[in-house]
């Protein structure tokens, strides 16, 4: 692209909002202009609206743009929305009413009948909610959503299997400290501990995952038709979550088959080379002890979902392990590449 497109994010202070930041500079698509955050940050340059939480420092450009109040008005078309779920739904809905297009890594609208919970390797096909979203709501622009970081590990795992029939699954997370946002977990709490809750991972885990390997039906996605049991757990990991799975398939395929399936995987990010889309989205490891955060989460930009240790079950089919950088591929990176595939589909021209 010769022009690329401005873009803002909403939210831009906090932890997700910092990681957009970095994930946006030098996208060749897409240029960072605008920040929106709180009335208490309005106003301020950006580096003295926040603290920088992540590696290095903030880039120089961004740290001279004022922070703008969350209101529309001067914003660009494009708004990759980090806002707190708290605060979420009226300014999101304000700006898509107005004429924008809210990529969105808030949960609030995740969940509703018209708006895409999209994983593009997954369910591109989703987007073809937007055009009803828009006639039932009355709105001028769009809301887009992408999955909770747990769940787009869960999801991106299970898709190479999809052909297979799932019909069941059993995962328990071991989710990073970085997925609590910051300051996130007391240090009390974590430190060599395992905190076996997270307020609502579950749920989501189990709501959106069936939502996400849904089908298209026309003016709705009809669910998978499959059960899922999520066991949610916080660990002293810095970046990454990693789930175990087992999962029943209806073919009963042979393990070499799986093999197959993982390492032959790609969709439609893969064969328009979308920017921020890893050559492989899915990416088995046959070493007995991998895949690890600390060694893989941060490999293909974070962007793409590690598997490893293929066994049989014994309750179920199959069990497997699989890994994703939660902030990248669970948050910032997900919602830039949502966007890239609505570029390439025309919606944002």
């Amino acid at each position: 692209m010769q022009t690329r497109i401005e873009v803002g994010i909403l939210g831009a202070t906090g932890m997700v909002g910092q990681h957009f930041i970095k994930f946006l500079q030098g996208h060749p698509w897409f240029e960072l202009k605008w920040l929106g955050a709180s009335d208490r940050s309005a106003g301020k340059k950006y580096r003295d609206a926040m603290t920088w939480h992540l590696a290095g420092t903030t880039p120089e450009d961004v740290g001279e743009l004022v922070v703008e109040d969350c209101k529309p008005g001067n914003a660009p078309r494009l708004l990759f929305s980090a806002m707190d779920a708290s605060v979420a739904t009226e300014i999101e809905q304000a700006f898509a009413q107005a004429g924008h297009v809210i990529v969105s890594n808030s949960r609030n609208h995740r969940m509703d009948r018209d708006v895409p919970l999209l994983v593009p390797e997954i369910n591109p096909e989703h987007l073809k909610l937007v055009p009803g979203q828009q006639r039932a709501r009355g709105w001028k622009g769009q809301i887009v959503t992408n999955p909770n970081c747990s769940t787009i590990t869960l999801t991106m795992s299970l898709a190479p299997l999809k052909p297979f029939g799932v019909r069941n699954v059993i995962v328990t997370t071991l989710q990073a400290v970085s997925g609590a946002g910051y300051p996130g977990v007391a240090s009390m709490d974590i430190v060599g501990n395992v905190v076996p809750f997270i307020g609502g991972e579950e749920e989501k885990m189990q709501q959106e995952t069936q939502k996400i390997l849904g089908e298209f039906r026309g003016d709705h996605i009809e669910p998978l038709p499959a059960r899922v049991s999520a066991h949610c757990n916080r660990v002293p990991v810095v970046d990454g979550h990693t789930v175990t799975v087992s999962v029943e398939l209806a073919a009963k395929p042979a393990s070499a088959e799986l093999h197959h399936a993982f390492d032959h995987f790609t969709a439609v990010p893969q064969e328009r080379a979308l920017p921020s889309a890893p050559p492989r989205p899915v990416i088995y490891m046959h070493e007995g002890n991998r895949p690890q955060p600390r060694k893989d989460a941060e490999r293909e930009r974070g962007m793409a979902c590690f598997v490893g240790r293929l066994r049989p079950c014994p309750v179920l089919d199959y069990k497997f392990v699989a890994l994703a950088h939660n902030t990248i591929r669970g948050a910032a990176g997900a919602a830039v590449l949502n966007a890239e595939l609505m570029h390439s589909e025309g919606m944002l021209d």
